[in-house]
């Protein structure tokens, strides 16, 4: 369980279940790439030991989501009784929330009969979508998006253990290209030692199709600064020759947006208009003429408020 790392908060009291061999219903939420599933896993390993597959099944939610899948895969690994020494079973249920739900109910039914000879441990990016008695039934953790720290420091462990150099423009590219999700940095490092043994920023922007912040900013003010055409051009390279889509573009500006030097009254209203028009992104319309409408009301709003960077 040490190796789930940036959750010490977390880790600590679940290491206290560990010890007792008590085990309640467990609910963690949170961000992709934070641990959540490690945390499960490493809990069922430490308490069961060698007979721990024995104990356990983890299912993906997202996958059969439906009712039956509570009915009968559920159902009956819930109704045997516990292997070896073990006192309970544990059941994962990992991306919970994309449960219907009318199998959250037969989930909660389930929970109520079985709780003697079976734990339950849920998995989901947004409690919210969870139905409040199961989530009353659980102790619920919430895990947070990593910190720079620890991905940094998990990162050097990788590339000390293959033989890789990351430069510091490197490993500030990964954090940047992370955004806290562990897994997206580790899919990075590895991605990028394919192509050499010496891990840059250049490299790892190229490999994860991501644009330098410095560029979104550059793109941003050219925009606020009149030039629509020159800002279509930069646009053209985020898409064709980096290969970002629409909704990559949009998150990567409000990003950047966030990070610059605007007037607090203008930034209000450019990030008002950047969420409508990832709304609209979602909602399926036209990426390129979203975008350069996006890309028109910034021209506009920089001539009104003579914006100047």
């Amino acid at each position: 369980m040490d190796d789930v790392v940036g959750q010490n908060e977390i880790i600590k009291r679940l290491k206290s279940y560990v010890k007792t061999r008590n085990l309640p219903h467990l609910l963690f939420s949170g961000p992709p790439g934070v641990g959540k599933t490690a945390a499960a896993i490493s809990i069922v390993r430490e308490i069961f030991c060698e007979d721990w597959r024995n104990n356990f099944i983890e299912l993906n939610a997202s996958d059969e989501r439906g009712i039956d899948v509570i009915r009968h895969k559920v159902k009956e690994f819930a109704r045997m009784a516990p292997l070896g020494e073990a006192d309970f079973k544990v059941i994962f249920l990992d991306e919970a929330d994309a449960l219907t739900n009318d199998a959250q109910s037969a989930l909660r039914r389930t929970m109520e009969r079985y709780s003697a000879t079976t734990r339950f441990i849920l998995s989901c990016n947004y409690s919210s979508k969870i139905i409040e008695p199961i989530q009353s039934r659980c102790a619920v953790y919430r895990f947070k998006p990593l910190d720079s720290e620890s991905i940094a420091k998990r990162i050097k462990y990788i590339a000390d253990q293959e033989s890789l150099k990351v430069s510091n423009e490197g490993m500030e590219a990964i954090i940047y290209v992370a955004n806290g999700d562990m897994r997206r940095a580790i899919n990075a490092i590895q991605a990028a030692a394919l192509l050499s043994d010496m891990v840059t920023e250049e490299t790892i922007y190229q490999i994860t199709s991501t644009a330098k912040p410095e560029e979104m900013r550059e793109f941003i003010n050219v925009a606020l600064k009149g030039d629509f055409i020159s800002a279509r051009s930069m646009l053209d390279n985020l898409l064709l020759s980096k290969g970002l889509s629409g909704e990559d573009v949009v998150i990567q500006i409000h990003k950047a947006m966030l990070e610059m030097d605007i007037p607090d009254k203008d930034k209000v209203r450019l990030i008002d208009r950047i969420g409508e028009i990832d709304f609209r992104l979602t909602e399926g319309a036209n990426e390129r003429i979203q975008l350069e409408a996006l890309l028109a009301y910034f021209v506009l709003s920089g001539k009104h408020s003579n914006y100047q960077n």
